[in-house]
């Protein structure tokens, strides 16, 4: 391929026929083909680059496929002939620091084009989150107060947005995850160079997914077993959020590299400054699927701090029946955070989330945090979910069909249109948001 340096970029106010749309790397299963063929009945041009196996086993067309074999270092040049020679105008992705990404963007941003960021909803699990140009601790969201969120929201007529009672894709989303990385492991023969963005040897990943989709029905019982004791014996209790290790919010927006690390501090923290009759719960991430033995590491540093007959350690599930019953919550970032806001409880974050506003977020040491914790301003925070309710966050999911549906339905005419959504809601110009009708 040869780069034409001078080739012209189009912007998101063309219409879709002038559009053509560059998909990298995209949640495990068939959403993004999803996604590419609603912008082709758009109007718009679609191809799609694959790094292995399990990236071309859910792409259905071998013509818009664009299989990369080469190594990670000659990516960035490659991806700029494609964008070239295809008259690319927009990439789409999801997640933005995993590394063929970060390069991408770096090369897109260079070359004027408009970066889609898909990731998970902020606020889990009925919607997912769509951005322009990053996400996490790279989104807008960052640098934007709750003072100029309540003015854009004073331009518009605002709907009560609240989620169905039964509708979530965890068991498709742990399927999908099992069934990528079977392709990669096993079906992966022309993609040699391929380097995956977690440290784990595919092998390990994918034993772990199928481990955790197996084990399922037990951790289920286990679960339940332990949440009724803590909840039984009666004592205040802080819960501690805990995270993905390998996940990019952990890695790459936190101080920590390791999770022990954070567990460390957070149990330092409750020995010095909590009460003695108060017991601390670390709550797993639903998808944790034991890469590290967490429960060995609670039980060795609590023991450190003489604290282990007050620590408890509960498998990942839903959040809400412990929660309901926490004095506080401690996290580095995760976006379980925001359901601990929805609640009014006391919130201390270690790391960056577009959820660290002043206003509700505690920034006490946390020995300060577990001795009185700060009260969250209830009123900003609805302020805040309300505007990202109405600009990033669009209700659906990327794992299950339903989801895949009800997340169609809306994203693409965001995805077409010339500003991005919370640029549209604070400059006054936003269309309106079709209100949350989930089938239950």
């Amino acid at each position: 391929m040869s780069h034409n340096t001078e080739m012209k970029h189009l912007s998101p106010s063309d219409p879709p026929a002038s559009r053509v749309f560059l998909m990298l790397q995209g949640p495990h299963g068939p959403y993004f083909w999803g996604l590419g063929k609603m912008l082709r009945a758009a109007g718009a041009a679609v191809w799609r680059v694959g790094f292995n196996a399990g990236d071309r086993a859910f792409w259905f067309s071998s013509k818009s496929f664009l299989p990369y074999t080469g190594t990670p270092e000659a990516w960035p040049e490659t991806f700029a002939e494609i964008v070239a020679n295809k008259g690319v105008t927009d990439i789409v992705l999801y997640g933005d620091t995993r590394p063929v990404h970060a390069l991408a963007i770096e090369k897109a941003r260079a070359l004027g084009l408009t970066i889609h960021v898909f990731e998970e909803g902020y606020i889990r699990p009925y919607w997912v989150s769509y951005e322009r140009d990053g996400s996490n601790g790279n989104s807008s969201l960052m640098g934007l107060s709750v003072e100029d969120m309540r003015v854009a929201l004073d331009k518009i007529d605002q709907d009560n947005i609240e989620p169905p009672a039964q509708w979530g894709d965890m068991r498709q989303h742990i399927f999908y995850g099992a069934l990528y990385h079977w392709f990669v492991l096993f079906r992966n023969g022309a993609f040699k160079h391929f380097k995956g963005h977690r440290e784990l040897p595919v092998t390990r990943e994918f034993l772990l997914y199928f481990k955790r989709l197996i084990l399922m029905p037990q951790h289920y019982l286990s679960r339940g077993w332990h949440t009724r004791r803590i909840l039984n014996a009666g004592h205040p209790f802080h819960i501690a959020l805990l995270q993905l290790e390998h996940d990019t919010s952990f890695q790459v927006h936190s101080p920590y590299s390791t999770m022990p690390e954070f567990i460390a501090d957070v149990i330092q923290g409750f020995a010095t400054g909590a009460p003695a009759h108060h017991h601390l719960v670390f709550k797993a991430h639903p998808l944790e699927n034991d890469r590290r033995n967490l429960r060995h590491e609670i039980r060795r540093i609590s023991a450190e701090y003489g604290v282990e007959h007050r620590v408890h350690y509960v498998r990942g599930g839903k959040l809400q029946r412990l929660l309901h019953s926490a004095r506080s919550a401690v996290t580095v970032n995760s976006t379980a955070g925001q359901q601990v806001l929805s609640l009014g409880i006391p919130l201390r974050i270690l790391g960056q989330a577009v959820y660290d506003k002043p206003e509700f977020v505690s920034h006490q040491p946390l020995e300060e945090f577990f001795s009185h914790p700060d009260r969250p301003d209830t009123r900003a925070y609805r302020d805040f979910r309300q505007f990202l309710l109405e600009t990033s966050q669009v209700p659906g999911g990327f794992y299950s069909k339903r989801g895949r549906q009800q997340l169609l339905r809306l994203v693409v005419d965001l995805m077409l249109s010339q500003d991005a959504p919370d640029v549209a809601l604070l400059s006054g110009t936003a269309p309106p948001r079709q209100p949350l009708r989930l089938v239950k």
